[in-house]
């Protein structure tokens, strides 16, 4: 059963909450967290914290080996307590670095590939309740072999895994992959990314 909808969906129309006052709680590197208070005409005030992104956009990659396999990294997650598979991703490292040169970077440090050609396919809202934070996602094809760098203390024995885009969904399907970037790419080749780019 579906409701009627009266008038289409606008993500830009006025907020229904004001802004009163801003203070950075937290500055860190990659984020900062600032706690900001609101007022709501049906509720009042409230306060909320929000983190936002330095230096732009996380960027991640879809790439495609010409055998046409997924390179998956292997990723120690403090947060979560758990290893994940995923695909290559990061942030810029200064203001000045974009977001393609983030995505070439990445694959080469993490994935241990360069590649011949990317385009730019998608780019989402992490978690648009208490952050900013968006990632733009590239598909990378033409790939050849060099050699990786270090990824991090967390991951210190990682390694790349090569699966088809078959086995990556199926991965996605029985909850083997659950780094949300990474199931959105998977999904994205799944209905045919690779052949749209071409």
């Amino acid at each position: 059963m579906s409701n009627p909808t009266y008038r289409p969906f606008d993500p830009w129309r006025p907020a229904p909450v004001k802004e009163g006052s801003r203070t950075q709680i937290v500055q860190s590197h990659y984020f900062n967290v600032d706690q900001v208070s609101f007022e709501s005409n049906v509720f009042g005030s409230f306060e909320r914290y929000i983190l936002h992104e330095n230096n732009g956009d996380t960027v991640a990659v879809l790439a495609v080996t010409p055998d046409g396999k997924i390179p998956l990294i292997e990723q120690y997650r403090i947060p979560t307590h758990r290893w994940t598979l995923e695909i290559p991703a990061g942030h810029a490292n200064s203001p000045n670095e974009k977001s393609l040169d983030v995505a070439k970077r990445k694959l080469h440090e993490e994935a241990g590939f360069e590649a011949a050609s990317f385009t730019q396919f998608g780019r989402f809202i992490n978690t648009p309740s208490f952050s900013n934070q968006h990632t733009s996602m590239y598909y990378a094809s033409g790939l050849t072999p060099v050699d990786r760098g270090v990824i991090g203390p967390e991951s210190p024995r990682s390694s790349v895994r090569l699966y088809t885009p078959e086995e990556a969904y199926e991965m996605v399907l029985s909850g083997t992959i659950v780094d949300a970037k990474t199931v959105i790419a998977i999904l994205r080749a799944h209905c045919g990314l690779g052949e749209k780019l071409q």
